[in-house]
């Protein structure tokens, strides 16, 4: 089953599952605030699209970082931030055995969810 990664009130998040559900299909949602993350899944995430994928530098949550972090971030320390703040994390992050991307992706999900 696919597992949808995100929060809960993301407008993305919220046209992602609105994009599953009028396409027949299942998923599950994982929300960062309400159900967390934890070290081991960010890992298995990350070890499945590089950390600087899933890290978020559009975001307020990373503007709000102190320019020296920013400038200075490297795979362990975005992971740490990333568990610190799971805001900083791109979503939505859709996953299952077959698939693993980030981002709404309707014209790739076509292909690959529905087939």
């Amino acid at each position: 089953m696919i597992t949808v990664f995100g929060i809960k009130n993301c407008d993305t998040i919220k046209k992602t599952k609105a994009w599953l559900e009028a396409n027949e299909v299942p998923y599950q949602f994982h929300d960062y605030r309400k159900d967390g993350i934890d070290q081991a899944l960010l890992e298995r995430l990350e070890s499945r699209l590089g950390w600087e994928a899933l890290l978020n530098r559009r975001g307020t949550t990373w503007r709000k970082l102190p320019e020296t972090v920013r400038d200075n971030i490297d795979r362990q320390s975005a992971l740490a931030a990333m568990l610190e703040q799971p805001a900083m994390i791109k979503r939505p992050i859709v996953i299952d055995d077959n698939i693993a991307s980030i981002g709404f992706d309707a014209a790739n999900w076509e292909n690959t969810l529905k087939a």
